[in-house]
């Protein structure tokens, strides 16, 4: 009993307990990153934090003023058209005002002339069935004096 409660707790150390491996592949990466490589990476590292701070402290403000001048310029050029646009179109739309009035009354006076129109013919549709419909009834009460003198002679 006592060899398969130490068999079970050796396949347990060697299923479940990882340090040994793990510890193994620790040593070896540290090995690997600071003898072979010859810490080439901090150098790399090193190097593009100068050139970060270089850029920062050089490079950085002059562009930003460069950008802040050429922007301030645009900008005044930019109201200075719209300014001029506006203008354009006001005088554009004060000329075609006066003609888009005369244009707009003539269309609502064409629009006026065939809305009368087309009431004046659905008002004879409407008088032409009425007419045909009280001829109609005419006739149907005709027929039912017929009917009802018939019956009342019996």
């Amino acid at each position: 009993m006592e060899k398969i409660i130490k068999d079970v707790g050796d396949i347990q150390s060697r299923l479940i307990d990882h340090r040994p491996v793990l510890q193994g592949e620790i040593r070896y990466f540290i090995r690997e990153f600071e003898e072979k490589r010859a810490f080439r990476e901090c150098r790399l590292l090193e190097n593009l934090n100068k050139m970060t701070s270089d850029t920062n402290e050089h490079d950085l403000p002059r562009c930003t003023e460069s950008m802040h001048e050429k922007l301030c310029d645009a900008l005044t050029r930019l109201e200075a058209a719209n300014h001029m646009a506006q203008r354009i179109q006001q005088r554009e739309l004060e000329a075609e005002q006066s003609t888009h009035l005369q244009v707009c009354a003539e269309m609502r006076k064409r629009d006026w002339e065939e809305f009368q129109k087309e009431q004046c013919r659905l008002k004879e549709q409407v008088d032409e069935e009425h007419a045909k419909a009280v001829g109609r009834l005419s006739a149907q009460y005709d027929e039912m004096k017929k009917d009802l003198a018939k019956h009342s002679s019996f």
